[in-house]
């Protein structure tokens, strides 16, 4: 079994034109289509309920069935722009971004709230990270793990811009006026960004490494794939799991809420700072000594917040190596195809290998909310969720791709 090294998976003429306007944009889109559709929905939730009489287990419902969508749809955008490349795909996406957050906005019952989820899933499935990997990776190659690294150091920055924009948006106006005037702002930036910075030529995909060039059928039915799939979706449930109960955690142990919130907001800035760390990472690394690693730390990190109560100093110090070790996981997840297969079929597998993630992260806050009282507390919690992320990381020792001699 071999390992292909992230330069030799990202194989690619190093001559391609790359268009100068398409890294840009995406990190603006990335920020602006984050910020809007996904982190303003935390903040307003609260005024949501209390407005409507919703409960807020039915508005997250809604919000979580866009998650899943956005999973199953991804694998379909995937395909499409293997084929025809991501700017109609894009900015389809774009334009369904705002009809959704505008049906959400003015939603006079909770079917309406829902079929606007709906759509906002398809919309997040076209725009989010996967449909902007797939992009930068087929212009950006062989350099693309750079050029990914920049778009999710961008896409980081979107709660710091969009949380505070989204709440002193409503201390002025109701929810619905506020998802109204976001709804404005992701239209003037994402639909002419997507429509203008991505009308290059899509260039065709370069050869797949020798010994790999498989149909994607046969490769998303492989050992390693299917194996890789597992290890990806039991991280990102234990990890999504972690970020959703932290705050929990330590109000349990008797932290206020402002330090509980400080140690979160911490670990957000850990990813970013993981994130720069991900190219050396890489460079001196095979891709599942790499893959194992990292989902071991991820572990080893939510075992540490289990056993560590204090003092307040070590507990940031612990939650912003999560987050770093969360950073990296998502720069990996967006290498794993190139790095074992190339860039031929990127798009529609890695639509696949995100789809059971993607599903995983919808469903964490809730297993971990029913899990948390029958295991006796958010500590025990934590540790099962160490025990998960354990078993993916002896699950990826086993994703290495054979190669044919």
């Amino acid at each position: 079994m071999t390992d292909l090294h992230t330069r030799g998976a990202a194989t690619g003429a190093g001559d391609r034109s790359r268009p100068r306007a398409v890294l840009p944009a995406l990190c603006a889109t990335q920020i602006t289509s984050w910020g809007i559709v996904y982190y303003a929905f935390p903040v307003l939730n609260p005024q949501i309920t209390a407005d409507s009489g919703w409960s807020t287990g039915a508005t997250m419902a809604a919000f979580s069935l866009a998650l899943v969508v956005s999973g199953i749809a991804g694998i379909r955008v995937g395909r499409i722009i293997d084929h025809r490349g991501p700017r109609t795909v894009m900015t389809a996406g774009s334009v369904a971004g705002v009809l959704s957050l505008v049906i959400v906005a003015l939603a006079p019952n909770l079917p309406v709230f829902f079929a606007g989820w709906l759509l906002g899933g398809l919309a997040m499935a076209a725009t989010f990270y996967q449909p902007a990997f797939a992009a930068l990776t087929r212009w950006w190659a062989p350099d693309h793990v750079r050029a990914l690294t920049i778009v999710t150091l961008a896409g980081g920055l979107a709660s710091t811009v969009f949380a505070p924009l989204t709440a002193a948006l409503a201390d002025q106006l109701s929810w619905r006026e506020t998802y109204l005037v976001l709804a404005a702002i992701l239209a003037a930036v994402t639909i002419p960004a997507h429509a203008i910075a991505l009308r290059a030529p899509w260039p065709p995909a370069a050869p797949s490494p020798a010994g790999t060039d498989a149909s994607p059928g046969s490769v998303a039915r492989s050992r390693p794939f299917l194996l890789l799939a597992v290890a990806f979706t039991l991280s990102a449930f234990a990890m999504y799991a972690v970020v959703v109960t932290l705050v929990p955690l330590l109000l349990e142990r008797g932290y206020t809420t402002s330090q509980a919130a400080w140690a979160l907001g911490l670990g957000g800035a850990g990813q970013t700072l993981g994130r720069t760390l991900y190219a050396p990472l890489a460079r001196h690394t095979g891709t599942t000594v790499r893959t194992t690693t990292l989902i071991a730390l991820g572990a080893l990190t939510t075992a540490a917040l289990a056993v560590t109560p204090g003092p307040y100093g070590l507990v940031i110090a612990v939650s912003i190596a999560a987050g770093m070790v969360r950073g990296n996981l998502t720069l990996l997840q967006a290498t794993a195809i190139t790095d074992r297969w190339g860039t031929r079929h990127y798009g529609r597998l890695s639509g696949i290998l995100a789809a059971p993630a993607m599903t995983a992260s919808a469903l964490a806050p809730f297993a971990a909310a029913l899990l948390a009282g029958p295991l006796g507390g958010y500590p025990e919690l934590f540790g099962a969720l160490a025990g998960i992320g354990v078993v993916a990381a002896l699950v990826a020792t086993a994703t290495s791709v054979r190669i044919a001699r």
